[in-house]
């Protein structure tokens, strides 16, 4: 989301219904944001059912990185936990 922000603004400069109950002479601080747009429900329908007709299968790769390394002894696995163990210490 994009946002813009103006410290010390001249009041004078604002647009005149910005300016009502504000001094003349005075400076404020604007800030401007995009304001999000939400997708319509039809949108969204679409997106979930194409989402559940065309699912996208998982490599062999992808998996092995979500689950980690595997076939490690016992040893290496304690030594592993206690190396992350100690990094807190």
């Amino acid at each position: 989301m994009n946002r813009i922000v103006r410290e010390h603004y001249p009041v004078e400069k604002l647009p005149e219904d910005l300016r009502e109950g504000l001094p003349e002479g005075a400076t404020v601080t604007v800030t401007v944001e995009e304001v999000a747009t939400k997708p319509s429900l039809e949108e969204l329908k679409a997106l979930v059912k194409d989402i559940l007709e065309n699912p996208k299968p998982m490599t062999i790769e992808e998996a092995r990185a979500l689950v980690g390394p595997r076939n490690v002894t016992a040893e290496e696995a304690v030594q592993r936990i206690r190396a992350l163990r100690d990094e807190w210490d």
